[in-house]
């Protein structure tokens, strides 16, 4: 039985992993192959079976993993981003959640034939859009700030309320005598809830003010916070069922909003566990699915699916969300995605057995209407959050943008180059003055350290996919690269080659402390701004079937350089030493060489010159 449950869990982890690269390779929503990879291990094939190889661990095991989801995901909320988002989020977790409470529970009721108090219930559990979901489709949908905001702060928000609302429906039920504690259940679950606050609160500062003073290294925060988050959970269930979501989600919020120097590195941490356990959760709660359980679903049953997603969350969104300030296409994209995930499954696991037992007329249904919800909302929502953010232009159509760090002589005309090639480019200083002759250019700017915890609510980073430190100080060049590497991925982070090159992997900077050199290791920021008073300027050639790679190097000056390419699709590749240029036809090659000594070709009246430079016969 040991090795058997090892190999179980080592199965669980490498599917769940292997769903997430692969949904990384192939460009889907993760969530929807974690979803395919746990019911083709478990239903189809057989090899994870989680409620006998785990016996009595799984329920545990998925709640501790939910309280610590909901913590990280507390731990990604910033308040300055309700700043800008403020007034929709309060409709969301106040309004949005009673209408979808009432027109939920209504249409269980009247279109699915359940009994009010399992009507109630699943009214209830409706309300839940979890982070378990949430959170890797705005990793894959790469949606613009507040959009991004709004659904990250409902689901978080939602998922604990949307818990102790069916906790609070299912106890009132099932008293034996309503009136005579209904209101002690009331004032029990408010002193649990207040208590679950306090509790996140006074932990969340302490622990704050403890790693502020150096009460714990480095190496153990991440640990540290981890029992903590943990700790909360089972002290405030204690006092009341679910009220330990409550806990570890304000005690994530505390944490991530105390400005703790150490912050990015813990935020890092929890975020590598939450996807362990994301995919470890999806993955045994699709593997222990029971295809049985979805035959007891009839036409009324599907009706009222289809009436939960396509009618009640539409309605209650639009409705919440009238004169909150949010655009039209903010509101539909919230009104179509509602994802739900592990709490949803979790809850209806407990309540609707618990209904069923009390003999109301439905409860046997509960489960299998919210898992099939489940699997409805992921898979539709996963495959439509990222299309109809583009249609609505929440998400970058092509989010391959550059950002230029470090506005110069020669960075200026480059960022021009490239924006004529069709890139997204954006070119940041400190210095209003250099930043100039871009602004004069038509180049988007941003004035400001790109550092600061202003950028983080300035730069659309959704729209970036590439930064180039090019500033003539390479300790801050590596440190831009350094910052820019967890969010974009170190081969996305660039820089100019580094003085003293040849000695920089023995006795200057490493490269897990810098980014990829972005040019020949011999041009220096000097030798390009050189380059420039000599009167050599950016130009760019589109290759093509009958003009390839190998005949523009012919054609072009001996001295010229490659900077980088441009594809059709708006993705760059830089003339990186460590990384090999590959040109194809379509693409367009941004070089810098000696302006052109020729005369344009007479072109009639009122029409524009071709604005590529043509190909130069090598001198």
């Amino acid at each position: 039985m040991p090795e058997h449950l090892t190999g179980v869990l080592a199965l669980i982890v490498a599917v769940g992993v292997g769903c997430q690269w692969l949904a990384w390779r192939l460009r889907v929503p993760a969530i929807v192959l974690l979803t395919l990879g746990g019911l083709l291990t478990g239903p189809v094939l057989g090899w994870i079976q989680p409620s006998r190889d785990l016996d009595g661990l799984l329920g545990p095991f998925i709640k501790l993993s939910v309280a610590f989801i909901l913590f990280e995901g507390g731990l990604s909320l910033r308040l300055h981003e309700l700043r800008e988002a403020a007034s929709g989020v309060r409709r969301l977790v106040s309004a949005g959640v009673a209408l979808s409470f009432l027109f939920g529970s209504a249409a269980a009721h009247y279109i699915g034939g359940l009994s009010w108090p399992v009507a109630l219930v699943l009214g209830a559990i409706t309300v839940v859009t979890g982070p378990t979901v949430i959170m890797p489709l705005l990793r894959h949908a790469r949606l613009r700030r507040r959009p991004a905001s709004y659904l990250k702060w409902e689901g978080i928000i939602n998922d604990p309320v949307g818990a102790l609302l069916a906790v609070v429906v299912f106890e009132l039920f099932v008293q034996v005598d309503i009136q005579a504690s209904s209101w002690g259940l009331l004032s029990r679950v408010g002193i649990g809830l207040l208590a679950a606050l306090g509790l996140g609160l006074g932990v969340g500062f302490l622990l704050g003010s403890v790693f502020r003073r150096g009460g714990v290294p480095e190496f153990l925060k991440g640990p540290v916070a981890l029992a903590c988050a943990l700790a909360v959970y089972v002290l405030a269930n204690r006092l009341q069922d679910e009220a330990g979501l409550v806990a570890s989600t304000v005690l994530g919020i505390v944490l991530g909003n105390m400005r703790l120097p150490s912050i990015d590195e813990l935020r890092r941490f929890k975020e590598y566990v939450a996807v362990l356990m994301v995919s470890g959760v999806f993955v045994l709660l699709t593997a222990d699915l029971n295809p049985a359980i979805l035959l007891a679903l009839d036409w009324h049953s599907v009706t009222l699916l289809a009436t939960l997603i396509l009618v009640v969350r539409p309605a209650s969104i639009l409705l919440a969300t009238l004169g909150s300030g949010m655009v039209w296409q903010e509101r539909t994209l919230l009104a179509w995605v509602a994802p739900r995930g592990i709490v949803a499954a979790a809850v209806a696991g407990v309540f609707g057995p618990g209904l069923a037992s009390h003999g109301y007329a439905g409860a046997s249904v509960l489960l299998p209407l919210v898992l099939a919800l489940i699997l409805i909302t992921v898979t539709v929502h996963g495959f439509s959050i990222g299309w109809l953010a583009r249609r609505l232009e929440l998400s970058p159509a092509s989010p391959h943008g550059l950002l230029i760090v470090g506005a110069s002589r020669w960075s200026v005309p480059l960022a021009e180059v490239l924006q004529a090639a069709g890139a997204h480019v954006v070119l940041a200083d400190r210095s209003w003055h250099r930043l100039r002759a871009a602004r004069l250019g038509g180049v988007p700017v941003y004035y400001g350290e790109v550092l600061s915890e202003l950028s983080e609510q300035r730069l659309e980073l959704s729209e970036l996919a590439y930064v180039l430190a090019a500033t003539d100080n390479d300790a801050y060049n590596s440190l831009v690269c350094t910052h820019f590497a967890g969010e974009l991925g170190r081969s996305n982070v660039l820089q100019l080659p580094l003085q003293d090159q040849d000695e920089a992997d023995a006795r200057g900077l490493p490269r897990t402390r810098r980014g990829m050199i972005a040019l020949p290791r011999e041009l220096l920021f000097e030798d390009l701004l050189e380059r420039y008073y000599r009167g050599w300027t950016f130009q760019r050639t589109r290759l093509s079937e009958s003009f390839d790679y190998g005949d523009f190097g012919h054609r072009t000056p001996q001295q010229s350089i490659v900077f980088l390419v441009v594809s059709e699709q708006g993705v760059l590749q830089f003339n990186s030493p460590e990384r090999r240029l590959r040109p194809v036809p379509g693409d367009q090659v941004i070089w810098l060489g000696p302006r052109p000594e020729r005369t344009e070709p007479p072109h009639k009246p009122g029409e524009k010159p071709s604005a590529e430079s043509p190909p130069q016969a090598q001198p």
